[in-house]
């Protein structure tokens, strides 16, 4: 295992729509134990593959509190189901996106079907903080990031704000 680099914005790869992951091979158990453990030192409580420059669909969570023993979730080719009516605000963040954070309304519940690495397909309920990391982590898939739910003003805002730190960086 180890800790890969992350994608920042504004890198067009987040931009990318992620493959299946087809077989379920050493490759893809190894590239899941490198985006937990990814995850885990950021620290954060998803992660999409297309955030460590892999475009596949696969997604790591783990919602467990800090002094909880950690519960893991890898999830291959997910893809929500259904979704509740109602909604209900979080404030999201993104290791893509570090140290901004804003409120998106979300639907309050969703149902997800994905394989897990033994090749099970799986349908699953969430509600709360996990449903809505499930949504975030799949719209990462689809080349969404969580500030496409804001409006047209706060994303610019924030597209302005990285673009000029990139080009910092870069000089």
């Amino acid at each position: 295992m180890s800790i890969r680099p992350l994608v920042i914005l504004p890198d067009a790869r987040l931009r990318e729509i992620s493959a299946p992951v087809g077989t379920i091979t050493g490759d893809v158990r190894k590239l899941a134990a490198d985006m937990l453990e990814t995850m885990y030192d950021a620290p954060g409580v998803g992660l999409a593959g297309i955030q460590i420059g892999e475009p596949v669909r696969i997604v790591t969570i783990d919602t467990s509190k800090e002094k909880e023993d950690r519960k893991p979730l890898v999830l291959l080719d997910p893809e929500i189901v259904w979704s509740s009516e109602e909604t209900r605000p979080y404030e999201e963040g993104c290791l893509s996106i570090p140290d901004y954070y804003a409120e998106v309304i979300r639907p309050d519940r969703v149902r997800v079907r994905f394989r897990t690495l033994d090749g099970e397909t799986v349908e699953q309920e969430a509600d709360g903080l996990l449903a809505t990391c499930l949504q975030h982590e799949i719209d990462h898939l689809n080349g969404v990031l969580f500030i496409d739910h804001l409006s047209k003003l706060k994303r610019d805002r924030v597209m302005k704000k990285f673009a000029k730190a990139a080009k910092r960086e870069a000089a």
